[in-house]
């Protein structure tokens, strides 16, 4: 599938392992939560890139003592009106203070992408045949939103009050 980065496709140097193969010797893997609580000890030994895939059903906090670990977090998306995906982006960012890559799977659509990238999140694997110029215009149609994000820009709120004292 295609993966998109500041709406424009990006080459994913990412390998995404079943939990019953083998773990490669060297290159970045992304291993399930599954696995991951399983075989900690083994994973956290290995010098290659490391990342999780989070299921919808687990918050960030249960990975919150091992983010240091990790250069990728992956955050499934089981349908696209599940917004649980939002919150655990946003959490690995301001509460527990990932740096790292936040990658979106799943169901999602391009009118979420800018949604995505305000909870803090870098890229996004999108369906085969996806057209990323859509994803790339959907970042600038809306520009003003309600609520904070991790992005620089501010709410609608914050806004209105600095008119009004003007």
């Amino acid at each position: 599938m295609p993966l998109i980065e500041n709406g424009r496709a990006v080459a994913d140097t990412w390998v995404s392992l079943a939990d019953d193969a083998a773990l490669p010797a060297d290159g970045g893997v992304i291993v399930s939560f599954a696995r991951w609580q399983a075989e900690r000890d083994a994973l956290s030994a290995r010098s290659a890139p490391l990342g999780v895939r989070l299921p919808s059903t687990v918050p960030a906090g249960a990975i919150a003592p091992d983010l240091e670990r990790f250069a990728l977090v992956v955050v499934e998306f089981p349908k696209f009106r599940d917004g649980r995906g939002f919150t655990t982006a946003r959490e690995l960012r301001e509460r527990w203070g990932f740096r790292g890559e936040i990658r979106v799977i799943g169901n999602i659509i391009a009118d979420q992408y800018p949604l995505l990238v305000r909870c803090g999140v870098s890229t996004v694997d999108v369906p085969e045949g996806t057209d990323v110029e859509t994803w790339a215009r959907t970042l600038n149609t809306v520009t003003i939103a309600y609520q904070a994000a991790v992005s620089a820009d501010e709410p609608l709120a914050l806004l209105r009050r600095r008119v009004a004292a003007a």
